[in-house]
């Protein structure tokens, strides 16, 4: 399926050294989308551009950004600004988790999540806020968590980041709606990426759920065919939003239940 909303447009994507983003990457450049990849391994971002520029004739920029330092942000984007031009599409993919219960959580660990997950996505949101309302027109795709809709337990510190953004999220999508601008909250569940690396050390959580993770490239294709779209949210895989909508109404129910099910990290 080819998403002709996309063909010429200019889309920001962060985190887009690996795992999700780098897939978001393909998918987008698949779909006639100009990229801008922002992380802070510019080695594997070239990587990515030079597979983009062999396959396509796509344009394909790389620079180096990590978003927890936020004083960065207002030059890359300017940088970005002056050279491509109007951004159409930021997708803020950062984001990393640490599993551990919280009197063993770290306070720098917990601050650099947040740093990352929360501060650095709305540092970047906000460098395209402006240009958006003006042109009236863009999209603006946040990459949460089921995590955020539902915590179990060794996640307290990042579940807190993502229920953060889907808060973020569902607030700029109402200042935003007079202004043709959009706002979807993605909610996966775990992805066969990286991120299980830093997030799960001891592996045991991988073991236990590996049957269950969403396939990157998949969920990179459904974000991509989404974009300028009025879609809210894409929650995915289905059963376990389901566990999180009955969770929001039978809360004492499901942490009953679901006890044992949740320590499998």
């Amino acid at each position: 399926m080819f998403n002709e909303r996309l063909k010429g447009k200019t889309v920001v994507i962060t985190g887009a050294s690996g795992g999700l983003g780098e897939q978001i990457a393909f998918a987008a450049a698949k779909n006639g989308a100009n990229v801008v990849l922002l992380a802070r391994n510019l080695e594997k971002l070239e990587t990515i551009k030079k597979t983009i520029e062999t396959t396509s004739s796509i344009k394909c920029i790389i620079e180096k950004l990590d978003v927890s330092v936020v004083e960065d942000i207002p030059s890359v984007f300017k940088k970005i600004y002056d050279e491509v031009g109007p951004i159409d599409v930021l997708i803020n993919n950062a984001g990393y988790g640490i599993f551990d219960e919280a009197h063993e959580a770290t306070l720098k660990d917990i601050q650099g999540m947040f740093n990352v997950n929360v501060i650095g996505l709305i540092a970047c949101t906000k460098e395209v806020l402006t240009f958006m309302r003006n042109r009236q027109s863009g999209h603006i795709i946040n990459i949460a968590s089921q995590a955020g809709k539902l915590a179990t337990p060794k996640s307290s510190a990042y579940a807190a980041t993502k229920h953060a953004v889907i808060g973020f999220s569902n607030s700029l999508r109402m200042e935003l709606a007079p202004y043709n601008v959009f706002v979807t909250t993605v909610n996966p569940g775990p992805i066969a990426t990286g991120f299980f690396d830093i997030a799960d050390k001891s592996g045991s959580y991988i073991k236990n759920i590996e049957r269950y993770m969403l396939n990157p490239e998949k969920l990179a294709d459904i974000i991509v065919q989404s974009i300028f779209t009025k879609r809210r949210e894409i929650n995915l895989p289905r059963w376990m939003n389901a566990g999180s909508i009955l969770y929001s109404l039978f809360p004492r129910l499901v942490e009953k239940v679901g006890g044992k099910a949740f320590y499998k990290k």
